[in-house]
C-alpha cells in the first residue's frame, strides 16, 4: 500500500522529524539557534536546500544513476547536487539579504555537508518514495527542522543564562531543551509511521 504523500509531509515535520527523531542535522541547529532571526533565515535555507534536492537527487537518480548502471555513485552524484544548489540559494541571499548572508557567516555554505541533507536523499531511496513523496518528505522534513530551530532559538532566548549553573550554558543547556523537545516530539509518535 502507497503512503498518501499529505500523510508522509505531515508525519516528516511531527512523528519522523529529522532532527528530534534522527538527530541529524545538529551542528548548524546548535551554532545558529542563539539568534531568532538568524535561525529562521537559517532554517528556510534549509527548507528550501531539503525540498528542492530531494526532487533534484530523485530525478538524477532514477532518471540518470539507474537506466546507465551508475547507482555506485549516487553519494558523489547528491553530495554535487546538493552543493550547486547550496552554491545558488547562498548567492542569492547575498544578493537580496546581505544582512542574513553575514549572521549566517560559515554555516550557509556549511548547509552543503549538513548530514539531515544528505540523509533526506538517501531515505527516499531506501524508502523508494515516489517523485511527489520524495518533494512532500523533504518540503516536510525541512518543515520539521525549522520549526525545531525556531523552537530552540525561542526557548534560549527565554532562558536566562546567569540563572543557569556553571558549565550550563550554551551546547549544554541547548542539548537538554532538545532532548525534552525530543520526548515531547515521542507524543506525535503514535499517529503516523513512515519508517
Amino acid at each position: 500500500m502507497e503512503i498518501n504523500s499529505f500523510v508522509i509531509f505531515i508525519a516528516a515535520i511531527f512523528t519522523s522529524n529529522i532532527l528530534l527523531t534522527n538527530f541529524l542535522g545538529m551542528c548548524s541547529y546548535l551554532s545558529i539557534s542563539k539568534d531568532m532571526e538568524a535561525s529562521a533565515g537559517l532554517g528556510m535555507a534549509v527548507f528550501f536546500v531539503l525540498t528542492f534536492t530531494s526532487g533534484l537527487n530523485y530525478l538524477a537518480y532514477h532518471y540518470i544513476l539507474v537506466p546507465l548502471n551508475l547507482v555506485y555513485l549516487q553519494y558523489i552524484i547528491f553530495i554535487i547536487v546538493i552543493a550547486a544548489f547550496v552554491q545558488l540559494l547562498e548567492l542569492v541571499i547575498e544578493r537580496f539579504s546581505p544582512v542574513l548572508y553575514y549572521s549566517l557567516g560559515i554555516f550557509l555554505p556549511l548547509i552543503t555537508v549538513n548530514c539531515a541533507i544528505f540523509g533526506i536523499s538517501l531515505f527516499m531511496i531506501i524508502r523508494n518514495y515516489t517523485f511527489i513523496q520524495s518533494i512532500a518528505f523533504g518540503a516536510g522534513s525541512g518543515l520539521g527542522w525549522l520549526l525545531a530551530i525556531l523552537a530552540l532559538a525561542g526557548i534560549r532566548g527565554k532562558v536566562r543564562e546567569k540563572m543557569l549553573p556553571k558549565g550550563m550554558n550554551n551546547a549544554a543547556i541547548s542539548l537538554i531543551i532538545t532532548g525534552i523537545m525530543a520526548l515531547a516530539f515521542i507524543g506525535f509518535s503514535g499517529v503516523v509511521i513512515i519508517q
